[in-house]
């Protein structure tokens, strides 16, 4: 039986007092267990469910009496950010039911809930050779003025073999602009050292270049004889290529990168040097571990690093875990403000988005005063006794 008019307008209403009350919900920092170095939050800040009703039901009564979800939506995460205005800004990765990722941006008063997608997601330009899929989208306000949309462009591999449909290339997408809504797309990154599914900008000139992390890997997945974080020079950005590249920081056995690690958003200037936020995986038993790390690299040389704590910085927990790829977490957005406050987005398991909040300050001590990795079990045991050896003077003199 087909829902009355008056049916249709009380589930209606029904559904817009959920939305709206989903979106207006707050979140509060987690106190329990505590690190010292940031705050989780109690509540995912952005799912499925925050997408706006009309970019997902029909609200016409006429075309669709049964006011059934037209148009579905799968996951929100692995979002870029950026402080604008004094105004929050994420860039969600939105997937749908059909498996295309796309671009749309929401914006909170206070950078932790609240938030809301602005009207219409974003139309990106295509180039010649037009995108199957685009995602993780890095925001980067450069000193050259442009608010430059760095993502993965991903299309169907032309050499795959007939009957194959699961081979993909990737190569780092440009696009800049000045309002978030109107781009103008570039030309695709070329590298000479394999794909790139994980470029980012660095926000000032270097050496009067545009300087980018990149990812050489060999394939779409596996990274073969690449991998590791890149560098590279590049000397016009609307025509952007880099014949060097080179590893500024390496794959390690047996560590939280063993199989592949990539920088996260663009870093963080302090007076200390850049703060970067990235990602390592390894392999288990359960497949692969995606965990947040971080390090620090020279003001006046941002390829060479000055601090590299060992270990991850952030790991899935709790229902972080599960999701459409479970046990990962990876970031592509972060967002200092004008007390220094630090506010990391990271999405979990390939379906939500969260938040951590700390410092500059914090997260520079954190950097600057954690052991590296020592790459050995003698060398992490010989971490802990120094320290117990350390607090050990510090209650005798108590």
């Amino acid at each position: 039986m087909i829902p009355t008019k008056k049916q249709f307008a009380k589930r209606l209403k029904k559904l817009e007092k959920e939305h709206q009350k989903l979106i207006r919900r707050k979140n509060k920092s987690v106190e329990k267990g505590y690190n010292g170095i940031y705050y989780r939050y109690k509540r995912p800040i952005l799912t499925a469910a925050h997408v706006p009703l009309n970019w997902r039901f029909d609200l016409n009564y006429e075309t669709n009496p049964f006011l059934m979800q037209r148009i579905g939506v799968n996951a929100t995460f692995n979002s870029g950010a950026l402080y604008h205005d004094g105004r929050y800004l994420l860039m969600v990765r939105v997937e749908g039911w059909d498996r295309k990722s796309f671009f749309a941006v929401a914006e909170s008063p206070n950078g932790i809930d609240n938030w809301q997608f602005w009207d219409r997601p974003v139309t990106m330009p295509q180039t010649g050779n037009p995108d199957d899929n685009v995602y993780d989208m890095r925001l980067v306000e450069h000193q050259d003025g442009w608010i430059y949309g760095i993502f993965c462009s991903e299309r169907k591999d032309p050499v795959a073999p007939a009957g194959d449909t699961s081979m993909a290339t990737a190569s780092g997408g440009i696009a800049r602009t000045k309002d978030l809504v109107n781009w103008e797309r570039l030309p695709d990154f070329i590298s000479h050292h394999g794909q790139q599914r994980n470029l980012v900008l660095h926000p000032e000139f270097v050496h009067g270049k545009y300087a980018f992390y990149t990812r050489p890997q060999d394939g779409f997945i596996e990274v073969g004889g690449g991998g590791g974080i890149g560098w590279a020079l590049v000397n016009d950005i609307t025509c952007a290529e880099a014949p060097e590249e080179k590893i500024i920081d390496e794959k390690t056995y047996h560590t939280i990168k063993e199989l592949k690690n990539g920088q996260g958003p663009a870093p963080i200037k302090t007076d200390k040097g850049w703060l970067h936020l990235g990602h390592g995986v390894r392999g288990c038993a359960a497949g692969l571990r995606y965990v947040l790390f971080m390090f620090m690299t020279s003001l006046n040389d941002p390829s060479k690093l000055i601090a590299r704590p060992g270990g991850y910085f952030l790991a899935p927990e709790g229902d972080e875990r599960v999701g459409d790829v479970s046990n990962v977490v990876f970031t592509n957005g972060w967002i200092r403000n004008e007390n220094e406050e630090v506010f990391i987005y990271y999405g979990s398991s390939d379906t939500r988005m969260h938040v951590a909040t700390t410092t500059v300050e914090q997260l520079i001590d954190y950097c600057m005063n954690t052991p590296e990795d020592g790459f050995r079990t003698a060398e992490s045991v010989k971490e802990i006794n120094v320290l117990i050896e350390k607090n050990k003077v510090l209650c005798y003199n108590e």
